[in-house]
């Protein structure tokens, strides 16, 4: 039975520019996710201030800062998927986790392993990735998302609030 609703799909955004950062206040402490995906075909997608098309801000209750930015490049991955995209291109102020994408680093924290291994898989799942360190300055719309969940959670608000610039309905 069709209820004559439109339900609302996501666009397909075949490139897309990911700046995602987790925090913790304290190590361990309250942690949080914000991620900011950039439509990577905009001129100023590579842009540090760009505006996103789709974020991501999370609480993840009390964790490491090391997870919390695991679990970011995860959960922007997991929509980047969703969007359609074929290539992603990350930025993060996470040294740490940019080297053992890479390979360059090992992950010795058995915490930590599960989520570079599924990390690890869903880039497999693309086309082209890169990973780029960059200075948390650079970082700020997705530090600001990941702040913005603790804030949120500590004043009875939701958990996660995840928004993508919808398609149009059809005419």
């Amino acid at each position: 039975m069709d209820s004559g609703a439109y339900e609302p799909r996501l666009p397909v955004i075949p490139h897309l520019v990911i700046r995602t950062d987790g925090a913790a206040r304290g190590n361990p402490g309250p942690a949080s996710l914000g991620a900011a995906l950039i439509d990577g075909s905009r001129a100023d997608a590579f842009e540090p201030g760009a505006p996103p098309d789709a974020t991501i801000s999370e609480a993840l209750g009390h964790q490491t800062n090391n997870v919390a930015e695991w679990t970011g490049v995860i959960e922007a991955l997991k929509l980047a998927q969703r969007l359609g995209a074929e290539r992603v291109d990350l930025f993060l102020d996470s040294k740490l986790i940019v080297e053992q994408l890479h390979g360059r680093w090992k992950v010795k924290d058995a915490k930590l392993q599960p989520l570079h291994a599924a990390a690890k898989v869903m880039l497999a799942t693309f086309r082209r990735w890169s990973a780029t360190h960059v200075p948390r300055a650079q970082n700020s719309t997705a530090d600001r998302l990941a702040n913005e969940a603790l804030d949120r959670v500590a004043a009875g608000g939701p958990m996660r609030v995840a928004r993508a610039r919808r398609v149009a309905p059809p005419s």
